[in-house]
């Protein structure tokens, strides 16, 4: 699993059938303290009510299509809303 941050919203008129019903967010990955890695942004299937703004826990991969339903065209889903984060310093 993967930290991120929704940044936005996808809305798609037309898309696979297994998707009918699905909400997509623009969801950015972060690092423990919240700073963006140096990835692109990419998208993600909401399985759990997020909302743009909120940090997130998110799949990628075969995984990511079981959360939906088995078979479906995803490659991240995400999984869980971060309520708070509690993490030792781990440089030192």
């Amino acid at each position: 699993m993967e930290m991120g941050i929704v940044v936005g919203r996808v809305t798609a008129t037309r898309k696979d059938d297994k998707l009918v019903g699905t909400k997509l967010l623009i969801t950015q990955a972060i690092d423990l303290d919240g700073s963006p890695l140096n990835s692109q942004p990419i998208i993600t299937v909401d399985t759990v009510g997020a909302g743009v703004g909120e940090r997130v826990f998110f799949v990628k991969g075969s995984i990511a299509s079981r959360a939906v339903s088995e078979g479906s065209p995803i490659d991240a889903a995400i999984v869980g809303i971060i309520d708070s984060l509690e993490c030792d310093d781990l440089k030192g």
